[in-house]
């Protein structure tokens, strides 16, 4: 068995930016595919990183702030008039079922309109839903394990980080999260982990010419500074931190920046995410 991640979108918040888009990973599995998160620009790098839209098995999502979902719907849509025609497993906090629905009833006029036109299946019917409200193991077959853990990223109550174990390797998606014991032990000794960061101190100048204060805050108080993250790596011993949710997610943090200060305490290999990079 052969496990690969991809990163589709490594940068944070839901202002598009030039060179990165939203938090999304994929997760390939001898060719299967585990999506986790949908933010803007999925299907666009999907298509970019050569991955059929038929190949996706499961759709994981984290929470339900709009730089993670609001590509979700459009994964079934887009993906739909791109050849996905079997079921696919989503699974993530409430309310995913009532995103998706409404999701589809704006669309319904192009939905009904090339099932009748087109001949093709009712996408409605494609995914197939589950809310995740525990921490705990979602999925367990051969060669395939995912599990989940609640973090903390308030004021969202339910937020998800996600463990994938396959035959040859076990990643970690950290989701959005402050640094937290429940992550810790959710990535125990995991080969990848994919954690989210944040730079305060350019944050701190650039919100002040802006009177972010009230953004400043919330993005402290919710979310894992970069000095803070390799510490949390090492608590758990993963072999691999890779740093993606970047904010900001400009050029304005430079390269070597991100990863030294990553490095705190972290006696493992540091990656920078970048879009389309294949680990």
């Amino acid at each position: 068995m052969t496990t690969q991640l991809v990163l589709l979108g490594t940068a944070g918040g839901p202002t598009p930016k030039k060179d990165r888009s939203a938090p999304a990973q994929a997760i390939v599995v001898d060719g299967r595919v585990i999506v986790v998160d949908c933010g803007n620009g999925i299907t666009r790098r999907l298509v970019q990183a050569g991955i059929p839209f038929t190949s996706i098995d499961s759709v994981l999502i984290t929470h339900h702030h709009s730089d993670h979902n609001a590509d979700l719907g459009n994964l079934f849509l887009l993906g739909w008039a791109g050849g996905l025609s079997d079921p696919v497993q989503v699974l993530g906090p409430p309310p995913l079922g009532e995103h998706l629905e409404h999701f589809f009833a704006m669309q319904r006029f192009d939905i009904e309109t090339r099932i009748l036109d087109e001949g093709r299946p009712d996408v409605r019917a494609l995914p197939q839903v589950t809310e995740v409200t525990e921490p705990g193991v979602l999925v367990d077959r051969p060669g395939l394990r995912i599990s989940c853990a609640r973090v903390n990223h308030p004021p969202i109550a339910h937020a998800l980080a996600y463990r994938i174990d396959t035959t040859d390797r076990s990643i970690v998606i950290s989701g959005d999260t402050t640094p937290c014991d429940e992550l810790v032990e959710l990535a125990r000794g995991a080969d990848l982990l994919v954690h989210e960061v944040i730079h305060t101190e350019s944050l701190e100048a650039t919100l002040a010419r802006s009177n972010g204060t009230r953004l400043l805050e919330h993005l402290v108080n919710s979310h894992t500074r970069v000095q803070d993250v390799g510490k949390l790596a090492e608590q758990a011993g993963v072999g691999t931190l890779v740093l993606s949710h970047l904010v900001p997610s400009d050029d304005s943090v430079p390269e070597n920046v991100w990863v030294e200060a990553a490095r705190e305490g972290f006696s493992g290999e540091v990656v920078l995410g970048r879009d389309l990079m294949v680990l």
